[in-house]
């Protein structure tokens, strides 16, 4: 009996064309690139969000259409996803601002390289996803920022967000923390749900258990009715628990329990609740040091930290701050439209922000009240944001000699408490694989 002969080959027109037609029933915008970055064809989801009228996409390159580049991404100073996939031959993924018909945005690129029976990479399907969250110019809300520090905490939020692994932001006071986990909510497929948030400074073991877990009628004096807590309150949503250094070491291992069972008792009562909540927690205190001080639950801090997420300080991110001048100039009175001048712009990207972007926000809220027509100017700042960098000796010692033990505490935790790559930990930390392994190296944990 003899064998049907096998079809003949598709020409390469007909090979996309036929890919195209798969891809067309996706919801995810996509595109078809040969390995010479030429765009060959796109879906119809790619059309309808970043497709322009005005300027046609297919037979360009990818990198000139994204990006206005005049050349490709890693020669441009980026992580370049084809030269990735195609050493891998496998897929690769990465945090781009590409160009759209919005203006500038965060988008998450996936590539994946199309292999033939000689594995030879012989296309490319990029998939791209907006990023929603955050801004890539000023905004009168939200995340701003596209430094690539900030894009590499951003990355970090991507990666985890369809997860439902506790995240644990690391950063000083002011950072975003709190923007940074409604970015992980707003990622996760319990977007849709509530998004609730515990303040844990400050509040007695008492309070705590209280907020955290409700209580019923009778618990206590002025328990007039029982209340739910904040756990039931976050079902099918995220809790966020804020300054998670401050939590009291006796709530710590009910904290722990509730993670490790998911179920919990109100105050005063007896019967157990099933918990249905995605937890994030931020801190700016030293976790590691308050464990090795038995200030802080060792069960507790690994079962927290199984995806840290470093935020970076301002001044780590000092490219950003025109664009978050202008974002919370916007902020104030509607009515009025403020501007900065270039002399008062500098003196603000030159001071060091011991504060961050909080420090920020109170400093031009200030200014602004003297700003009568409009515009900020540098007699309108403060006069230790005016103070040239070499003027503040003893405030620029203090404050580098904190970052340094600050930023070694968090690489610390990063990698006790990181199950990926050592490269996931460099795109996680926005630093090249080298640079990783010399701090490691000199921190002795390489």
């Amino acid at each position: 009996m003899t064998r049907p002969a096998a079809d003949p080959p598709l020409p390469a027109s007909a090979q996309v064309q036929a890919l195209v037609s798969y891809l067309e029933h996706d919801a995810q915008p996509m595109i078809v690139l040969d390995p010479d970055y030429n765009i060959l064809a796109a879906n119809t989801a790619y059309r309808r969000q970043f497709g322009a009228v005005d300027r046609p996409y297919v037979g360009q390159k990818c990198y000139r259409i994204s990006h206005g580049y005049d050349r490709p991404c890693d020669q441009a100073g980026e992580h370049c996803p084809m030269q990735r996939a195609r050493e891998l031959k496998g897929p690769d993924r990465v945090l781009h601002i590409h160009h759209t018909p919005r203006g500038p945005e965060h988008v998450d690129v996936e590539l994946r390289p199309i292999i033939d029976t000689g594995r030879r990479v012989v296309a490319f399907v990029e998939r791209l996803a907006t990023v929603r969250s955050v801004r890539a110019r000023p905004s009168q809300d939200g995340l701003v920022g596209r430094s690539a520090a900030f894009n590499a905490a951003l990355s970090a939020v991507q990666r985890v967000a369809p997860s439902m692994l506790p995240v644990l932001l690391l950063g000083e006071s002011g950072t975003g923390k709190e923007l940074f986990a409604r970015a992980v909510h707003e990622a996760s497929p319990r977007a849709r749900g509530p998004f609730v948030v515990l303040d844990c400074s400050g509040l007695t073991e008492s309070l705590f258990e209280s907020e955290l877990f409700g209580y019923e009628k009778g618990a206590f004096t002025g328990a007039h009715a029982s209340k739910r807590g904040l756990v039931e309150t976050a079902a099918g949503g995220t809790l966020f628990l804020d300054e998670l250094g401050d939590v009291p070491l006796a709530m710590q291992v009910k904290l722990l329990r509730l993670i490790e069972s998911g179920t919990f008792r109100r105050v005063g009562g007896v019967e157990t609740h099933q918990a249905d909540f995605r937890l994030v927690a931020a801190t700016h205190k030293p976790l590691l040091d308050m464990v090795a001080q038995g200030s802080f639950r060792q069960d507790l801090y690994y079962r927290l930290s199984a995806f840290p997420i470093a935020l970076p300080p301002l001044r780590e991110r000092r490219e950003d701050i025109p664009m978050l001048v202008d974002s919370f100039l916007q902020r104030g009175d509607a009515a009025r439209r403020f501007t900065v001048d270039a002399a008062a712009l500098a003196a603000l990207q030159a001071y060091d922000w011991p504060g961050n972007i909080r420090e920020l926000r109170n400093v031009l809220e200030r200014a602004r009240l003297f700003a009568d027509d409009g515009i900020v100017r540098r007699e309108h700042l403060p006069p230790q944001v005016l103070q040239p960098p070499h003027a503040q000796p003893a405030r620029a010692a203090d404050a580098g000699a904190a970052a340094s033990t600050g930023e070694e505490e968090r690489l610390r935790q990063m990698v006790t408490g990181f199950g990926g790559t050592r490269r996931e930990l460099a795109a996680a930390l926005g630093w090249s694989e080298r640079t990783l392994y010399r701090r490691l190296k000199a921190l002795g944990l390489a």
